[in-house]
């Protein structure tokens, strides 16, 4: 690979990066992703599809992968998380965005979810662990 400096830059945010912070980094990606998919279908530029799709599924096999399946919620995000890959393979297969938009919509909403989840975590821990 080479080294660049925005190669640098984003080895270094990802080495210095809270957990919470890489997964929003990872539903960042892949909400980027799916992006780019719906407009290579608008463009019907079949390769760009593929190839954003190929990734969004990556990044979703990896968020399985570091799924802690000892913690009960994991078994349910591991159901969406499947459910999101087969809409992005049926996508892919039939060359419809209607599947990507919806898990794009999806994506926005869990993101979101973190993003929340991760500020609530860091006010805890800045007012040394109290609630009130």
């Amino acid at each position: 690979m080479i080294s660049t400096p925005q190669n640098k830059y984003l080895n270094h945010t990802v080495q210095t990066a809270t957990p919470a912070q890489l997964l929003i980094m990872l539903y960042d990606g892949c909400i980027r992703f799916c992006k780019l998919a719906i407009h290579g279908l608008e463009q019907n530029d079949l390769q760009i599809v593929n190839t954003n799709l190929v990734k969004a599924q990556a990044i979703i096999n990896e968020l399985i992968v570091t799924l802690d399946m000892n913690i009960a919620l994991s078994h349910d995000l591991r159901q969406i998380y499947d459910y999101w890959n087969r809409r992005l393979i049926e996508a892919n297969m039939k060359k419809q965005k209607e599947p990507v938009e919806e898990v794009l919509g999806f994506l926005n909403e869990m993101k979101e979810a973190w993003v929340q989840a991760a500020k609530s975590i860091n006010a805890t821990k800045t007012t040394g662990g109290s609630y009130g």
